[in-house]
């Protein structure tokens, strides 16, 4: 058996590929509209080598109103090369750090459409770093 995707609806595909491409560097790999279903299934990937999930953002044009919950979904998980780095350049695009990476190894954005991403130091944990090691958790993640 070998992992696909995981599919999450979006409200604002713009903000949404802002978030996962621009924002943690995500790649869209394939886009599909569906006319008479009056929706879009956009596939996005890490590009990483030997990485072959990828994260489907399904789009309905119709959808009058932001989906309700998010955390029941659980969460999508991202290995990052510098979790420190990564923080930093989401919070500079306005994203709240609800779980800053105090140890150096995890940390928990949401996207915007409040599905919570976790964010993981690839390999060993970073040595603690302000302003990181002392800044309180936030909200839910």
């Amino acid at each position: 058996m070998r992992f696909l995707h995981t599919m999450i609806r979006v409200f604002d595909l713009d903000a949404a590929l802002a978030f996962f491409c621009d924002g943690l560097g995500l790649t869209q790999v394939r886009r599909s509209d569906y006319e008479s279903g009056r929706f879009s299934l956009i596939f996005l990937s890490s590009g990483a080598e030997g990485d072959p999930a990828q994260l489907e953002l399904t789009y309905n044009w119709d959808q009058a109103e932001p989906y309700g919950g998010g955390r029941n979904f659980g969460h999508v998980a991202f290995e990052v090369d510098d979790i420190y780095a990564t923080c930093a350049h989401l919070q500079a695009r306005g994203v709240s750090i609800l779980r800053p990476p105090r140890d150096g190894r995890m940390a928990f954005v949401r996207s915007p459409d409040q599905i919570s991403v976790e964010l993981l130091q690839r390999g060993d944990a970073l040595p603690p770093q302000a302003p990181w090691d002392t800044m309180p958790s936030t909200g839910t993640w």
